[in-house]
């Protein structure tokens, strides 16, 4: 007999702000003296007291993953009876555009890189792997960028199946958002990092309501995945607000890809801003970014001022 239940249960552990600053009441280390302004991204808040309400008790929660990751490394060594390499942890960050996914990570890479034994904690974007502009006209997709099909998805794939073969040295190729473009020629050095951030807006996705023509993901080579969250009119809010700065910033730039820009009235820069959002930020939110969301193990959920008002934690 088939029956309705009723959903009363979640895979997730929900946390007020409150209930989760204090989960970790006694820092490892002070936090007081790191630099903020080298942290935040353009148009982010950043206080201390996120760092310590809300940063501080995810770092202790991915120690707790990093130290079973390093036991099981050499449980099984002692089983295989051998010194295998050791391989980097990865930490997948997802979310969408002006959520403030680089703020998370450039955070997060500080804290754990201060932790107990100072761990070399690498960051990379995946701007890096998407495809040229020259390249994106040529495949008629040059208004999809930052979609899925946008990104060179077997180099990305290359390099993370490199990073957990053991790799002692891998090239990242550079994206320049003056430029608007991956940069030819340059690249990111990564070196044997004990823990690797990979931080993007696709990185959680899979092939939805189609049959995969890959049957390995991004996601497939994350060991602990966090996802940046706030609601569709924060998240257009802060896009325009970002938008407004770089006007009064890079966009002055007479290099930058957005100089034509420079010289806009505010109301017809906002009314550029929106079109933008509308026309290829939100449908890539609606159809990619957000349908990941309870993908990750952990999802930041973020109020109207870019600060942290909840937090859920993938049960185990």
């Amino acid at each position: 007999m088939n029956k309705t239940y009723e959903v009363t249960y979640s895979p997730f552990r929900s946390f007020t702000r409150e209930a989760w600053s204090k989960l970790e009441e006694h820092p490892m280390f002070p936090v007081t003296g790191i630099d903020l302004t080298q942290l935040q991204a353009l148009n982010e808040p950043l206080t201390i007291e996120e760092i310590e309400e809300i940063y501080m008790p995810m770092v202790r929660l991915l120690q707790i993953h990093l130290t079973h990751y390093q036991n099981l490394h050499n449980e099984r060594d002692q089983f295989f009876k051998d010194n295998s390499l050791k391989i980097p942890y990865i930490i997948g960050i997802a979310g969408s555009v002006a959520a403030g996914k680089s703020t998370t990570a450039r955070v997060l890479q500080k804290l754990l890189s201060m932790t107990p034994g100072n761990p070399k904690v690498e960051l990379i974007t995946t701007d890096g792997f998407l495809f040229s502009n020259a390249e994106l006209e040529r495949r008629g997709i040059f208004n999809k960028k930052g979609f899925p099909e946008s990104y060179d998805a077997k180099s990305l794939l290359s390099f993370l199946a490199s990073v957990k073969s053991g790799r002692d040295e891998l090239e990242v190729p550079v994206y320049s958002h003056l430029y608007y473009d991956v940069i030819p020629n340059k690249v990111q050095i990564i070196q044997k990092p004990d823990i690797l951030i990979v931080e993007g807006i696709n990185v959680l996705q899979v092939p939805m309501n189609k049959k995969p023509r890959r049957r390995v993901f991004v996601s497939d080579f994350f060991d602990f995945s966090i996802y940046v969250d706030a609601s569709e009119k924060d998240l257009r809010q802060w896009y325009i607000d970002r938008f407004k700065k770089l006007q009064q910033t890079a966009f002055q730039d007479p290099k930058s890809y957005f100089h034509r820009y420079a010289d806009y009235s505010e109301e017809e820069l906002v009314k550029f801003a929106n079109e933008v959002w509308d026309e290829i930020n939100r449908p890539n939110l609606e159809e990619n970014i957000l349908p990941t969301r309870f993908r990750a193990h952990l999802i930041l959920e973020k109020g109207e001022c870019h600060f942290v008002r909840g937090v859920r934690i993938r049960k185990m």
